[in-house]
């Protein structure tokens, strides 16, 4: 049972705690009041060289005193971290400041006027059989991450068109095998072929992407819908499904050879906190990321 999934730690998480996930190597480099309040908390902990990587499960007070720490992903592990720091709380009247600046290199908003759509992947097929807990979560994981569609693109779609960027951008940081940690995205020169069109309200086509080694590659069908209403997209539900080979630095353990992979895009309905996360692809260069012409 993986940790989150682990109904001692759900029940701890939702009565005992107010719970944050963020994406540290933004709040490390922020200049402003969250990045202020981040570093103060994680600066007590061993990971305080905000150079690299901080990541990890911290545990804190509203006034930013650390309580826990670990970068452990056992159930047991996790549990012992959160209930350490339950017996070390001390309550306080305190009113947290509200955070006034915000550093614009690291605090992207979605589009105005486009659309946020969901992504999820999945290996269907080819691993070997394990008795191995967490590599089988591994095998059995779905991914997450949010494609940005700009206005102009959103336009588009209304008028029946799929834009050369939007479908640029889906293949090359969305079609990507990050269910096992984070993927390498495709370089322009990787899109060998890209065939996608959308016609009667159907998106359609063939891609192929492959590193020029050779040992990283996705190719196979698109198969979607969009819908429109009053000059807006209603529905945007798209699949892309195939054979994908390779693994990259922090996605190891991949089956060997090709295997089924798919990933699916569907239209935020803006319900979930998760909606607002930046899509992973665009840290640090999100003009790059939007702009994505082909």
């Amino acid at each position: 049972m993986s940790t989150f999934a682990n109904p001692e730690i759900i029940e701890l998480l939702k009565s005992r705690f107010i719970n944050v996930a963020i994406d540290q190597a933004y709040q490390r480099r922020q200049q402003d009041d969250e990045g202020d309040f981040y570093r103060q908390l994680a600066g007590q902990g061993p990971r305080n060289n905000f150079n690299g990587t901080t990541q990890g499960l911290y545990v804190g007070t509203a006034d930013g005193k650390l309580l826990g720490f670990t970068n452990h992903r056992g159930p047991d592990r996790v549990k012992q971290t959160l209930t350490q720091a339950l017996d070390k709380f001390k309550p306080a009247d305190f009113t947290p400041p509200e955070a006034k600046r915000f550093d614009p290199r690291w605090t992207y908003q979605p589009p105005k006027d486009g659309l946020v759509v969901r992504v999820t992947a999945k290996v269907l097929g080819g691993y070997e059989p394990t008795d191995d807990m967490w590599r089988k979560a591994f095998q059995e994981s779905l991914s997450r991450d949010n494609l940005w569609v700009t206005a102009d693109e959103h336009k588009s779609l209304v008028a029946g068109k799929l834009s050369g960027s939007l479908a640029n951008r889906i293949a090359r940081f969305h079609l990507v095998d990050n269910t096992r940690g984070e993927p390498p995205m495709w370089e322009q020169a990787d899109v060998k072929s890209l065939k996608l069109t959308l016609a009667d309200g159907r998106i359609s086509g063939t891609f192929h992407l492959e590193t020029a080694d050779g040992k990283r590659g996705f190719q196979g069908d698109v198969l979607g819908f969009v819908e429109t209403e009053n000059k807006q997209v209603t529905r945007f539900e798209v699949v892309a499904r195939g054979e994908y080979w390779g693994e990259g630095t922090f996605t190891g353990g991949a089956p060997k050879g090709k295997f089924p992979f798919a990933v699916a895009l569907t239209l935020s309905d803006g319900k979930d906190e998760a909606d607002k996360v930046r899509p992973q692809a665009s840290r640090g260069w999100v003009d790059g990321y939007l702009r994505s012409e082909r």
